[in-house]
């Protein structure tokens, strides 16, 4: 049974996931909105791109904690931690964090591709697995220089460490919602990347080579 809690908890979930994090700092600062620039994206990458690497991890960072409170609100719940009623509220705020991301109500329902955010909900479910992921995009991003690659790969490998990393700790109903909303959240990414995987393979996407200084 959905308790009211649940709905109150989702709702706050979306409001927080919804903050425009790019949106709002480059109006604010820069008289930009970043989604009429570059790939028109309200991402950490585009904001890179079109303001600087500097308000770029600002972005990231605050996407990223975006997605970590909104797991993190379950913790303000009555259900006990561990508890299968405790997964699954925090699942159910994770995903309707990556809506509030992808589609922000603040700023008319265009924001970005849920990538920083998602990776704040792998932390609040799991530090370990959310470093294993960071370890696989940054391999992908260094050896190819794409990042939309190497995030589809990163939250790709995602169900895999759920698996592996889950499989002694949870059972039954409790382990197949895990497993689902680990197999969601690629299907998310990869729906919100089509344009960049047809770029990807015309060999026309945009690299970033985070090691590169400026001018070279």
């Amino acid at each position: 049974m959905i308790e009211l809690q649940d709905v109150l908890f989702c709702v706050a979930a979306y409001l927080i996931g919804s903050i425009p994090t790019s949106v709002w700092i480059g109006r604010r600062f820069y008289s930009t909105d970043v989604r009429e620039h570059g790939s028109g994206n309200a991402g950490a990458t585009n904001t890179l791109r079109v303001l600087g690497k500097g308000v770029g991890v600002v972005v990231l960072l605050i996407d990223i904690f975006k997605g970590w409170l909104a797991v993190a609100l379950a913790v303000l719940s009555t259900y006990p931690a561990g508890s299968g009623a405790r997964i699954h509220l925090e699942v159910a705020c994770a995903f309707a964090a990556i809506i509030g991301h992808i589609f922000p109500i603040y700023v008319g329902f265009k924001g970005g591709k849920g990538v920083a955010t998602t990776m704040g909900i792998i932390i609040g479910i799991s530090p370990i697995i959310a470093l294993l992921c960071v370890l696989v995009f940054a391999l992908v991003l260094i050896v190819s220089h794409y990042v939309s690659l190497a995030s589809i790969l990163a939250i790709s490998s995602f169900p895999f460490w759920i698996a592996t990393v889950f499989k002694n700790d949870y059972s039954g109903f409790v382990y197949s919602w895990l497993i689902a909303f680990s197999l969601l959240l690629p299907m998310l990414v990869i729906i919100m990347h089509r344009k960049n995987i047809v770029r990807l393979f015309n060999k026309q996407e945009s690299e970033l080579n985070v090691f590169k200084k400026k001018g070279q």
